[in-house]
Formats: structure tokens, C-alpha cells, sequence
């Protein structure tokens, strides 16, 4: 089975800056596409970054400028830097490996705030 584990959430201050890190572990793994997601408290999940291989990453424009998505192919591991943090980017997030299928990771508390 294919195992996705986020980690690097965090409390931080408005205008900070966390590194999210998404391992993915498995026999067999399809690593074409990889996405982040979030989901706030009362809030449905939405898409934050993704990217697919040998093309450019597509951003929620509440995050773009401001957050970065990569990959490590030979690590099986998902980056996202996030810069500038505001306290609406207050959320789990979660990490995406591949579409069809897919597997999801279990989330990481990411909190801005002062």
C-alpha cells in the first residue's frame, strides 16, 4: 500500500514563513501528479498548489506569490514552502499523491497567528 505522511506544520507568526514536507512510501506510486490541499474549520477542503511532471504548478490565487510547490522525484517527496503567512492560510493541510488513484495523507495543523 502506498503510506503519505505530511509533516513541518506549526504555529507561526503572520508574516512567517513553514516548509511543509510530504513523504510518500510504497511498492508502487504514481508521482505524476502532486497537490497540496487545505481545509479550515467550517470550511470545505480547497486546493492550494499542484503540479504535474514537466509542467508548471497551478496556485490558489490566495496563495500565489507566496507559496512555492516541489517535488523530489527520486525521494518521493513533496515540498511546500510557504512565505508571507497570513492568518487565513490558518488550516490542515494535506497532501495528494496522484489522481486516479489518489492517496492522501492524514494532514498537518498549520496556524497563524499572533
Amino acid at each position: 500500500q502506498v503510506h503519505v505522511v505530511e509533516s513541518g506544520g506549526g504555529l507561526v507568526q503572520p508574516g512567517g514563513s513553514l516548509r511543509l514536507s510530504c513523504a510518500a512510501s510504497g511498492s508502487i506510486i504514481s508521482f505524476n501528479y502532486v497537490g497540496w490541499f487545505r481545509q479550515a474549520p467550517g470550511k470545505q477542503r480547497e486546493l492550494v498548489a499542484g503540479m504535474s511532471s514537466g509542467r508548471s504548478a497551478n496556485y490558489a490565487d490566495s496563495v500565489k506569490g507566496r507559496f512555492t510547490i516541489s517535488r523530489d522525484n527520486a525521494k518521493n517527496t513533496v515540498y511546500l514552502q510557504m512565505n508571507s503567512l497570513k492568518s487565513e492560510d490558518t488550516a490542515v493541510y494535506y497532501c495528494r499523491i496522484g489522481s486516479i488513484p489518489s492517496y492522501w495523507g492524514q494532514g498537518t495543523q498549520v496556524t497563524v497567528s499572533s
